[in-house]
């Protein structure tokens, strides 16, 4: 098989180069070079406050970095040109994004509505992580683990390009674990790609590519 090269070589959906994000005059990522390909599954694992979280919010577009450059679908992170590639970007992070006075249901159709896809997939994929029989219950209402599950639902409806997950498969049981499985085969499949970060390297290696350790804010 041939190099690929030129314009024909696939460019990197995310590409992080020498970044860093200060909190408060804080470091809290430094020096990150990281590039993830199409049909990539990229693990980053570390300790609790290692910068993890920070690390998927910036991929996820949602701060900006303090010094670096750092893009996204081909959009730079920290300009209005990523209000055009957000929908394509799916972020599980540790509380469910829904909304508590809603049902499970109507928070996603709600989404789908948002994201003009077909709001029959939102009971249908309810159906699929086995939330079904409580579709129709509010939010605040249901368990976290039955939150979260949903959550995952919501990333079935929308198929993001770039799948970011936070800690996903923590407290979890086997059968929501296969589905989160799932998801990220599917992603990867259809030449989408996922980060997923966690503090156990188990939870990460058989889905994961490559797996990176952070430490301190650093990518070793």
């Amino acid at each position: 098989m041939g190099v690929v090269t030129g314009e024909t070589a696939a460019k990197p959906m995310i590409e992080l180069r020498d970044v860093s994000v200060r909190r408060g005059g804080v470091p809290v990522l430094r020096g990150i070079e990281l590039g993830v390909e199409p049909g990539e599954c990229v693990g980053v694992v570390g300790p609790n406050g290692a910068g993890k979280t920070t690390l998927l919010r910036l991929v996820a577009t949602l701060i900006a970095p303090s010094v670096g450059n750092a893009t996204v679908l081909g959009a730079e992170v920290g300009t209005r040109s990523v209000d055009e590639i957000r929908s394509r970007i799916g972020l599980v992070g540790h509380e469910a994004a829904l909304y508590p006075e809603l049902t499970l249901v109507e928070n996603l159709e709600h989404l789908c509505e948002l994201s003009a896809v077909d709001p029959g997939l939102a009971r249908q994929n309810l159906e699929r992580t086995g939330m079904g029989a409580v579709a129709d219950r509010r939010a605040d209402r249901c368990s976290n683990g039955m939150r979260r599950r949903a959550d995952l639902a919501r990333l079935m409806c929308t198929r993001p390009e770039v799948v970011l997950l936070d800690e996903a498969h923590a407290g979890l049981d086997s059968d929501a674990r296969a589905i989160i499985d799932h998801i990220v085969s599917t992603t990867t499949s259809n030449n989408g790609c996922a980060v997923i970060v966690s503090h156990e390297k188990e939870a990460v290696d058989t889905l994961a590519g490559r797996v990176i350790p952070l430490d301190a804010g650093k990518l070793t």
